[in-house]
Parts: C-alpha cells; structure tokens; sequence
C-alpha cells in the first residue's frame, strides 16, 4: 500500500481518473497517471446491469484481473463490497488484492455506520495492504447531516482515507479537512471548485468518478449524429493502430508494479 498511499501525502492532491476497460486504463496511464480507479457506473452499464445494485460483482473482479498487472496502481470501486456480510465483504478485498488492486472504495449508501465500519475493519483484516477509502453518501444522497459521525467510526474502524462525493462547498470541504485525520477524497464536478482550489483547502485525493465515461458515451453520440447530418465530426480520435498497441495486455512480469 506504500507507494499508493504516498500519492495522498504529495504537493499536489492525486488526481485519480476512473477508467472502465484494459484500453481506457491503458491510455490514460500512457499520459502519465500513475494511479487510476474503476467506475462502477461505466463497470455496470457496459454490462447492462444497473449501478449501485450490488449486481457487478463478478464483473469488477474481473475488470481488476484484467488491469492489476498495468502500469499503474489500480484502486477499485466496490461499491458496498457487495454484501452485507463482512466477512464476504473481507474476502471480495482479498481477492482484489490478490490480483494487483492496491485500493478499494466502499460506500454506506446511508445504510448502517456501525456495519459499514465493520466491513472496514473486516477488509482491513482480509488484506491489510489495501488503502481503503471509505465513502459517505451524506452529501450525494442526503443533506449532508451525519457526515463527521460518519467519518469518525470509519476513521477508528481502520480506513485508509474518506470520500465525500456531493460535498462541493468549500467551507464545508475546509472544515472536513480540519477536523480528519486521513485523507479527504472529493469528487470534482465541472460546476465545482477547481483542483487547484481543492488542493488550497486541503483535498488529497480528487476522483474523476464516472465523468469520463459518460463524456466518452457523449463523444460517441456526438460524431454519430454530426456524421448522419452531414458534419466533419470534431474532437481528438486516438488512431486504430495507437488503440490497438495500447490494449495489448503486457506480460505482468514486465509491468511497472512489479
């Protein structure tokens, strides 16, 4: 976990991108990220399963089989860890573990502190080289009441770091920071503060979440429809040979992890 962890402790926050397949991880650590996370939404609607669901289980570990072996350091969404057990929830992070991931989020979706911390603590136990990064959705789902509470039981339950996705005021953002004492993870929105400005109040970790797959399903529909009325379509296109050499998978034995 060393080396991910320090990526929270630079100059500068870890701007995590979130990518959905071998070809979207692989191009963006060629542009340099040397961390990127998984998108449960972009895992989910790829394979026609809703998000948030608990349904993506078996797609996720196997999204992270195809990528702990790249370039980078791999950090996987889990959403809620997939159960309510946390013992199974402590055994889907041994598996991630064993295949290269070397972060996890998992989310309360409002649900019970006590058993969300228990799942920490059980990852924890399960793969204690895991960052887990432990998410409240008291801003993304609620009003944002609770949220310290919150953070405070899976603070002392073993988490690595918090995510607050939703929180976008500074003040409040400020004062989170103030009162942690792991790292503060916020998710950017364009319509949010900068990440110059969330490293000002002392954001480390800054997620891309699921921004790039859906502006990548936008592009998409985007050159579709310019190209049905007629228009050159605009914007960069990698070319087939650039996406064919990136999504061959290298010999693990090779990669920068190992």
């Amino acid at each position: 976990m060393t080396a991910f962890a320090d990526l929270h402790r630079g100059d500068e926050p870890l701007l995590l991108p979130n990518g959905w397949d071998h070809a979207s991880a692989a191009v963006l650590a060629a542009q340099g990220f040397r961390a990127i996370g998984t998108t449960s939404l972009g895992v989910a609607a790829a394979a026609g399963l809703p998000d948030g669901t608990s349904d993506t289980r078996d797609e996720t570990l196997r999204l992270a089989l195809a990528l702990g072996s790249g370039p980078y350091l791999l950090s996987v969404d889990a959403e809620d860890g997939y159960s309510e057990d946390p013992d199974e929830v402590g055994e889907f992070a041994r598996e991630l573990a064993a295949v290269g991931a070397v972060g996890v989020n998992l989310e309360d979706r409002l649900g019970s502190r006590a058993l969300h911390a228990d799942k920490i603590a059980a990852v924890k136990a399960a793969a204690p080289g895991l960052f887990v990064n432990a998410r409240t959705d008291t801003y993304w789902l609620g009003d944002g009441a609770g949220t310290m509470a919150r953070l405070d039981a899976y603070q002392q339950a073993g988490a690595d770091g918090v995510f607050v996705p939703g929180l976008t005021e500074p003040r409040d953002i400020a004062a989170l920071v103030r009162h942690l004492d792991v790292p503060l993870n916020i998710l950017y929105t364009p319509t949010g503060p900068t990440v110059p400005h969330l490293a000002d109040l002392g954001v480390r970790r800054v997620s891309l979440g699921s921004l790039l797959y859906r502006r990548a399903l936008g592009a998409a529909l985007e050159t579709a429809v310019d190209i049905r009325e007629g228009r050159t379509p605009g914007g960069t296109v990698p070319s087939y040979g650039a996406v064919d050499a990136l999504s061959r998978r290298r010999d693990p034995a090779h990669s920068a992890g190992t």
